[in-house]
């Protein structure tokens, strides 16, 4: 599908799926170094240029199968393991009743044998996937963590506004940095405001 961009928006567009990154994908489309990241902030924000990373992005994660769903149940498999449901404890082997659900949330399994005067021993190691982080990317996905940014304020908040200033006042100043800042706020967003890919 054509989206009418030109030769450098597709090559930026094209240049950012490939690591996601927006600044480095501006430079390797041919945008000056010194004003990458602006270039990238504006060409995120570009709606042409969106809808067609948006559109190859639902293209991949049709012909891989990557969907939320596919991804948030891996994901509880990690989280909600039971490690000795898989291995036995005493000798690092699989129960013989452990199921796919289960081996799934395995990371690593390391087998060594050792010589000895008694004959050769195993060593076995099995490491997990990391369950914490497993636990905390659920419970973003699900917004049961609260940043820090995110404040609920109860009640009505009141100014009072009785002192005089006059038009050099820092005040204005204050007020001209903080729109600065939102406009960077706003550029950050639109770099990296990225959801997981969505069912096909």
């Amino acid at each position: 599908m054509s989206m009418a961009l030109t030769a450098k928006q597709q090559r930026f567009a094209d240049e950012y799926l490939i690591d996601l990154n927006a600044t480095q994908a501006a430079i390797r489309a041919g945008y000056s170094a010194n004003t990458a990241e602006q270039q990238a902030c504006r060409l995120m924000k570009h709606a042409k240029v969106r809808a067609y990373i948006d559109d190859k992005m639902a293209e991949h994660s049709r012909r891989i199968g990557v969907n939320q769903e596919r991804i948030i149940r891996e994901l509880a498999r990690i989280a909600f393991v039971n490690a000795p449901n898989v291995i036995n404890l005493e000798d690092a082997t699989l129960q013989p009743d452990v199921s796919a659900d289960d081996t799934a949330a395995i990371a690593s399994v390391k087998v060594k044998t050792i010589p000895t005067p008694e004959g050769n021993a195993v060593e076995r190691v099995i490491r997990f996937a990391d369950k914490i982080k497993a636990l905390e990317l659920l419970g973003k996905r699900f917004g049961m963590w609260v940043d820090k940014h995110q404040v609920d304020v109860q009640g009505a908040v009141h100014i009072v506004d009785d002192i005089p200033f006059s038009d050099e006042s820092p005040y204005t100043l204050h007020d001209a940095t903080h729109e600065a800042d939102e406009t960077d706020e706003t550029c950050h967003h639109a770099m990296h405001d990225l959801e997981m890919p969505r069912n096909p």
